[in-house]
């Protein structure tokens, strides 16, 4: 233990004899450090806001839509016709063992109007499940709930975005507003929910009960008036999903009297997949960041390897003088080693302080999501002594296994 405190001092003394050279070296690591950091944190940042977009959109979520249909041999396009019903929810809630949650829904947009502001938004005529699918709560006054299905009762919960925008601070619950002209009562404001990951605004909405979305605001088809634009399903959990979608199509189907030749007159998507290839994408590029980032490392251990050559060159004389007298090998080893980690340790604390730094002001001023981790400064720093350890080793054996001889010799 004394000969390792010894050779660390030693090492320090050495450094101290140069220390614009010494801070130069470790600038390398420095910058190395600092860049993975940062780019590890940009990268994990976006993943991160990845994942709390695809929460935000509600769990184990399916969307079935109308599909694409063939008339007289034109191929129309995908919703082109009404296709799904409100009692095909019914069925699917009933009959599908992998299906916890239904909710039919119907949506379209309008001119919004409160005293003198108006707001143009999306309304969505739909059922209290779609609630509960979409992880939605409620922030002040009540959520829709059966009664007013039923009743078609004018009622209305704004998002986050039609209050500010028709309401600023005031509170809209118990207010009338009129969505084309017809009155509607604010029974709830929705809490926010932020972007989904395609980048729409979720707090720009309107729900209103589907009967009445029907009766007063979006119509009804004229070839079914139980006809609804959509369905969102929740699976009984993550396992399902690839069930649940295999009941569905096989009861639509059957309930479409579609014929084994016949395509699919509706379309069903699980969107918990399409946003996980998402994340994965951007799990991807922090990975990628880090690695271009490691590179800065392996340049700043090729600095040190550097120095440290110059060093044993410049001190061949003082290295032959200390095997002359009695020095062993591995202690000449240890002290030049102990050198090359010392420069790159020490880089590595700086590169951390200034990685946090560069985290913050990328958050700052480019306004992207950042999350710095422990993990992330851990692999940091012992990336960086692993660093000090491999460059400085070749320079560190070279000085060892000098001749003593040729070493008092050298001029």
């Amino acid at each position: 233990m004394k000969k390792i405190l010894a050779s660390v001092g030693v090492a320090f003394g050495a450094l101290r004899v140069n220390r614009m050279r010494s801070a130069l070296t470790m600038l390398g690591i420095i910058i190395g450090v600092a860049a993975v950091i940062a780019m590890v944190a940009v990268g994990s940042g976006a993943t991160a806001r990845i994942q709390q977009q695809i929460q935000s959109i509600g769990s184990n979520l399916i969307l079935v839509v109308p599909g694409s249909i063939t008339t007289s041999g034109i191929r129309l396009g995908s919703g082109a016709t009404v296709t799904l019903t409100e009692d095909d929810a019914k069925a699917i809630q009933a009959e599908c063992p992998a299906v916890a949650v239904v909710a039919p829904a119907s949506r379209g947009a309008a001119q919004v109007t409160f005293g003198n502001s108006n707001w143009a938004t999306g309304i969505m005529g739909t059922t209290p499940e779609y609630l509960t699918i979409r992880d939605l709560t409620t922030m002040a006054g009540r959520p829709l709930i059966a009664q007013d299905v039923e009743s078609s009762s004018r009622v209305a919960m704004l998002g986050q975005t039609v209050v500010q925008n028709l309401f600023g601070d005031a509170d809209p619950v118990g207010q009338a507003i009129r969505i084309k002209n017809t009155p509607f009562t604010v029974v709830g404001v929705l809490a926010p929910k932020g972007q989904s990951p395609t980048g729409q605004d979720q707090d720009d909405i309107i729900l209103i009960p589907l009967s009445t979305a029907k009766r007063d605001v979006l119509g009804v088809s004229r070839a079914n008036a139980r006809a609804v634009g959509s369905m969102l399903v929740q699976a009984a959990g993550p396992q399902m999903m690839q069930q649940a979608q295999e009941e569905m199509e096989l009861l639509l189907r059957q309930r479409h009297r579609l014929q084994p030749d016949q395509e699919d007159d509706f379309t069903i998507r699980n969107l918990t997949e399409i946003f996980a290839a998402q994340e994965g994408s951007a799990q991807v590029m922090s990975l990628l960041l880090g690695a271009i980032a490691s590179v800065s490392l392996i340049v700043g251990g090729i600095g040190i390897m550097n120095i440290m050559l110059v060093s044993v060159t410049e001190r061949t004389r003082e290295i032959g003088l200390r095997l002359a007298v009695g020095g062993k090998t591995r202690d000449i080893l240890s002290q030049f080693l102990i050198e090359s980690v010392t420069l790159s340790v020490l880089g590595g604390v700086a590169g951390i302080a200034v990685g946090l730094c560069a985290s913050a002001l990328i958050s700052h001023f480019a306004k992207w999501s950042t999350l710095v981790s422990a993990s992330s400064i851990l692999l940091a720093f012992v990336f960086s002594a692993l660093v000090g350890v491999s460059f400085g080793f070749y320079p560190a054996r070279k000085a060892a296994f000098l001749d003593p001889i040729e070493a008092l010799r050298y001029e």
